[in-house]
């Protein structure tokens, strides 16, 4: 019995793995990080959870090592730190949402730092000298 359970060890790892991602809000918040990092804020206007909510799930996919943060001022912006993830999701969903409507997330307004920067990105095209036409 002994050699048995031996050699369940790698499919609990897996079924842990899967643990961390059977939430429907995680899996959510996995698609909006497939796009590129966001912060918790960004994560609020498109899922309409507060806060405190959110923060947990982050925690949960954080603490298994499928996600990582960095601060930036007063705000933590989160990124995929295993994006063959996103490609399991998509594997589910082949069998699961042809059926449903919403399985992709509508995109929404965001007044995050992400969305909105504080001071507006200005191009630079050419540097010329003064009185020096175009």
């Amino acid at each position: 019995m002994k050699k048995l359970k031996a050699a369940l060890k790698a499919q609990t790892a897996q079924a842990d793995f899967l643990k961390l991602l059977a939430h429907p809000v995680r899996i959510a918040i996995l698609q909006i990080l497939s796009e590129g990092e966001a912060c918790v804020c960004h994560l609020e206007a498109f899922l309409g959870y507060p806060q405190p909510y959110l923060s947990q799930q982050l925690a949960v996919l954080r603490s298994g090592g499928i996600i990582s943060d960095r601060r930036d001022g007063w705000n933590v912006y989160y990124t995929l730190q295993q994006p063959h993830v996103i490609n399991l999701l998509n594997t589910l969903s082949a069998f699961i949402t042809p059926s449903l409507e919403d399985g992709l997330l509508q995109k929404v307004s965001c007044s995050c730092p992400k969305c909105n920067p504080p001071f507006p990105q200005i191009a630079i095209t050419q540097n010329l000298p003064l009185g020096a036409e175009e």
